[in-house]
């Protein structure tokens, strides 16, 4: 397997690369921690790419995304029978993952009840299907990641403790874009080129105002947001040369590149995030998904949300 590529000039960014390249051939566990977009899932292809593992399966799992009640079957499988519709067997996650590398991505998002299933994966390396009556040995190594500081979580008691430690073993953290300011020019010049190159047009370039314009916006979505900023600008854009005026950064204001000041003193904490979530879903044009990556929560916090705020929203 070809390693992952990852652009960066940012001393920060460069360290975490050495780290992750120095650790990649150990079985140690790896618990990434960075907001939405910041490149958790490259950076774990990154480390199995550099591993003795590379030529086995990479597999992922957006905890968030699947549904609580059929989590345990995905992550493990399960027997014929075992349950009604369960006509025959099912290989979970974590057996496809066999010596290879297996990304928990919102980790955070997992119930209890299931963490300590993972934790028996990571003590005793071994797995049992729903409905199933054996022991299968399993040889994963594991990488975590988590937009949630669980720390908070495990003092809260909403994650246990024995597990995190058993995660935190190489504990990544990976800054956000708008601290990585060498990162923005040099991301948004490579995506230029990505982006033309793509779509098989000529290649073009960003001027000083359209930089500059980069440089003030505070990114919330991070490196997801600038792609797809970047790759939305080139495909709008005739000229070669791409100015200020051309940047299509959705809800781009002066006051939102410094701070919000449409949330105002003397608000509560519940008025202040119902206004952000509002606002956040009309600039995402009712996608609930990119609504959640821009806040920095899980779709499914997301929807707990707007069902307890009684919001009207669309759908996705």
């Amino acid at each position: 397997m070809t390693a992952k590529v990852i652009h960066t000039a940012d001393p920060q960014m460069k360290r975490i690369l050495e780290i992750s390249e120095s650790v990649a051939a150990s079985r140690a566990a790896v618990l990434i921690h960075g907001e939405s977009g910041t490149g958790k899932e490259l950076l774990a292809r990154y480390i199995h790419s550099k591993s003795n593992r590379a030529s086995k399966p990479f597999v992922a799992l957006n905890c968030a995304a699947v549904p609580e009640g059929l989590l345990e079957s995905e992550l493990f499988g399960y027997e014929k029978g075992a349950f009604t519709g369960a006509d025959q067997r099912k290989i979970g996650k974590f057996e496809h993952a066999h010596q290879g590398t297996f990304l928990l991505d919102e980790i955070s998002e997992l119930p209890l009840s299931l963490q300590a299933k993972i934790l028996r994966v990571l003590q005793e390396g071994e797995i049992e299907r729903v409905g199933g009556l054996k022991a299968i040995k399993v040889d994963v190594r594991i990488i975590a990641a988590s937009n949630k500081v669980l720390t908070d979580m495990v003092a809260q008691h909403q994650f246990r403790e024995d597990l995190f430690y058993r995660l935190n073993v190489i504990p990544v953290e990976i800054p956000p874009l708008r601290n990585r300011p060498r990162d923005l020019e040099l991301l948004s010049q490579f995506f230029v080129e990505v982006s033309c190159t793509e779509n098989g047009l000529a290649l073009k370039k960003l001027d000083e105002s359209a930089l500059a314009k980069i440089k003030s916006w505070r990114w919330p979505g991070n490196v997801r947001e600038l792609q797809n900023v970047i790759e939305r600008t080139v495909l709008l854009t005739a000229k070669p040369v791409i100015s200020e005026q051309d940047l299509h950064i959705e809800g781009f204001t002066a006051a939102a590149a410094g701070r919000d000041t449409t949330i105002r003193p003397g608000m509560t904490v519940e008025e202040a995030e119902r206004l952000l979530i509002l606002k956040t879903l009309e600039h995402t044009e009712q996608n609930r998904t990119r609504a959640a990556e821009l806040l920095g929560i899980s779709i499914r916090t997301l929807r707990n949300k707007i069902n307890e705020y009684k919001m009207e929203v669309g759908l996705e």
